[in-house]
């Protein structure tokens, strides 16, 4: 079922209920008001026949007449009935009555009672006359509230089915106004593909939640766009990186088969195959150890990992990679606390990304000062790498983290783009995040947040 249809069945039945139910209530209000209304009209004509039939003075029943002939309208098929009640408290009831002993004794003691018989209304009083005690009843039958009943109920109907065709007109044309932004952000989702992801939602100013969701969605295209851009730039920047080595060995050893040469000369050869061989089985192993270090953490061993000793381990590795380095640690920000030196995580995997970091800040600064430091909040442990090297240009910022990418200007430094797309990895592995503040020729900040 459409949201269009749901929309229109909820408000129509809603409110369509709603009107039946205030209308059922009019009615039955009415119907018992009508009632009471019939029942006090009877029992002012009980005491008026009373007054005007057993009279204390003669002179009453002349007044009391004339006030019942010109004042008051004959009910339809109004009756009237006197019954004398004896000294020992029977009533002495009529043959053509059939009113049940209870509407007797309510009248004898509280002094009036009703009852209805269909259409038929009864009400009887206690008259006390110089003739004795009487229970006086009036009975007619209540056309007035039948057909005013009638009358009202039409009219509750026709105005029920008229509210209801208005409200579904109604909900049609509401359901349409409120859908025609989402009828229009379908049409231009449609539009979109892999080949044109450059394209985006309309998003205006009103603030509403149509426009929440195309702000949302255009987010989650720039996110695919990057996704695209990245893997494009991945397999680009992988079969340049595979197949340079790979050309190198074949050209090479096609050259040395070519013809005799002397030992010399293929001893050479070799050398230079080795060496390509070498940087193939560099860049696989990279890539091997980057696919086993995705975002599933399941796989290694974990423990308590004290940051301020994964700094000191780094900082050795370093120094035997790269003697004379001019990596030092910054111990101003070092939390006294030592539980805020705790974080979670395999200690073999945190050392390699750190000194991938710490070692592109080294090769990417022509080996100039570089200064790690640790400071710690209440939930994470903070690890900042600073350099003072090239930078990296704004244009490259998103992209520094996929796999082969490097920076436009990095051309003049060995290397294949794999140590920050592992690093990453092996934070995130850990629930941490990477975040990198880079300014061209100024030098690279970054940050590594694990949490405690």
């Amino acid at each position: 079922m459409k949201i269009r249809t749901k929309i229109l069945l909820v408000f129509a039945g809603l409110t369509i209920s709603t009107i039946l139910g205030m209308s059922m209530l009019v009615y039955y209000f009415t119907n018992q008001h009508s009632f009471e209304d019939f029942y006090k009209r009877l029992e002012i004509r009980a005491y008026l026949t009373a007054k005007a039939t057993l009279p204390y003075y003669e002179s009453d029943s002349v007044i009391y007449n004339e006030i019942r002939d010109e004042h008051l309208e004959k009910l339809p098929s109004e009756k009237e009935y006197f019954l004398p009640i004896a000294t020992d408290g029977s009533v002495q009831k009529d043959a053509h009555l059939t009113l049940p002993d209870s509407f007797y004794g309510q009248v004898k003691q509280e002094g009036k009672a009703t009852w209805r018989e269909g259409d038929r209304f009864y009400e009887g009083v206690l008259y006390k006359s110089k003739q004795g005690l009487y229970i006086v009843i009036v009975s007619a039958i209540n056309q007035y509230s039948v057909e005013y009943l009638g009358w009202l109920r039409k009219i509750l109907i026709l105005c029920s089915v008229a509210s209801s065709v208005i409200l579904v007109g109604a909900g049609i044309f509401f359901s349409k106004y409120i859908l025609k932004p989402i009828r229009h952000m379908m049409v231009q989702v449609k539009s979109i593909s892999s080949r044109n992801l450059h394209l985006r939602l309309n998003v205006d100013s009103s603030g509403d939640e149509i426009n929440d969701l195309a702000g949302t969605f255009n987010n989650m295209l720039d996110r695919l766009e990057t996704a695209f851009e990245t893997q494009n730039n991945f397999v680009s920047n992988a079969s340049h990186e595979l197949s340079t080595p790979l050309t190198a060995i074949i050209g090479e050893a096609e050259l040395a088969l070519n013809k005799e040469r002397t030992t010399e000369k293929y001893v050479y050869s070799l050398k230079n195959i080795l060496h390509e061989a070498g940087r193939l089985e560099h860049i696989t192993k990279s890539l091997l150890h980057l696919a086993q270090t995705g975002f599933d953490g399941k796989k290694q061993e974990w423990s308590q990992i004290r940051s301020d000793e994964l700094l000191f381990t780094v900082k050795h590795t370093i120094d035997k990679l790269h003697p004379g380095n001019q990596v030092a640690i910054d111990y101003s920000l070092f939390p006294e606390e030592e539980d805020k030196l705790l974080v979670p995580g395999n200690e073999q995997l945190l050392e390699l990304a750190l000194s991938n970091i710490v070692i592109n800040a080294i090769k990417y600064s022509d080996n100039q000062p570089v200064s790690i430091a640790l400071a710690a909040t209440a939930k994470k442990n903070i690890i900042i790498v600073k350099d003072q090297g090239i930078g990296i240009p704004p244009e490259d910022l998103p992209y520094i983290f996929s796999p082969f990418f490097r920076a436009s200007n990095t051309a003049k430094f060995k290397g294949y783009g794999i140590g920050l797309p592992l690093a990453m990895n092996i934070v995130r592995m850990h629930k941490g995040d990477i975040i990198v503040n880079s300014q061209v020729n100024h030098g690279t900040e970054i940050r590594v947040e694990l949490p405690l």
